[in-house]
């Protein structure tokens, strides 16, 4: 099972009900868990933080981040990151080299977007840097409960000015959703993944080969939402206890 976080779990700051009943029903059934979050505004710490805070007990190697992966893929390239991400995330990147050939990192930066950051970035790219989107979502729902810009937005202005495409590593990215399947050692048409991005959470892991993905009617889903990308959620549920519901029962004995 991949779960998101942030709109499937809790929405700002308050648990979704009946959201860690539903996990607690598949660790009870001893259904393999990882959690995919796209979210770049702060470290994987934090998100560990506020997952125990809110009762899911989620294990460092649960979480899946593109923070991770952009570590990964800079190590074995050989890259020092230029970060155009929240400050917040930097410790994230604390284990890579600071000095070296320079590859561009784009996170949510939030209100750290600026021109003179967004410049710096663009000026990397026409030297040459690679460019690594941790994630290309439109939009996210926002401690007000409204919708507000993603990096989406900014991933694709320095790539229209720099002309140079980015290397997607977090959600709708395949290797993303391959990575969670084989970390728990599934084939990823056993897989099902739950979201409330039509966009990046289901269409994506249906292009990635999962086998079921279910949209959510919490987070930041919209009416309609379902029918906006291909290809369409294998369902549409109420939340994430719904989603759980339907799974457990379409194990065999039950």
């Amino acid at each position: 099972m991949l779960l998101d976080i942030s709109g499937v779990l809790y929405d700002g700051d308050h648990a979704i009900a009946g959201a860690a009943g539903a996990v607690q029903r598949l660790r009870a059934h001893s259904v393999p868990l990882r959690f995919l979050t796209n979210s770049t505004r702060r470290p994987k710490r934090a998100i560990l933080e506020k997952l125990k805070a809110f009762g899911f007990a989620a294990e460092a190697h649960e979480v899946l981040t593109p923070a991770e992966a952009a570590c990964r893929w800079l190590t074995q390239e050989g890259f020092a990151p230029h970060l155009l991400v929240h400050p917040a995330l930097k410790e994230d990147f604390a284990g890579v080299p600071a000095r070296g050939k320079a590859a561009v990192v784009v996170g949510d930066a939030g209100r750290y977007f600026n021109f003179d950051r967004m410049n710096a970035a663009f000026r990397e790219l026409l030297r040459g840097a690679p460019f690594l989107a941790l994630a290309e979502n439109r939009v996210f729902k926002d401690a007000d409960g409204k919708l507000s810009l993603d990096a989406g937005a900014f991933v694709r202005a320095l790539e229209y000015s720099s002309g140079t495409a980015p290397v997607l590593l977090g959600k709708p990215s395949r290797a993303f959703f391959l990575a969670g399947a084989r970390s728990m050692k599934c084939d990823p048409r056993d897989v099902t993944m739950i979201g409330d991005d039509a966009e990046s959470d289901t269409a994506g892991a249906l292009n990635a080969g999962i086998g079921q993905a279910f949209l959510v009617r919490t987070g930041k889903y919209r009416s309609g939402d379902e029918g906006r990308y291909r290809p369409g959620p294998t369902a549409v549920v109420e939340d994430i206890a719904e989603g759980v519901g339907k799974i457990l029962d379409s194990l065999p004995g039950n």
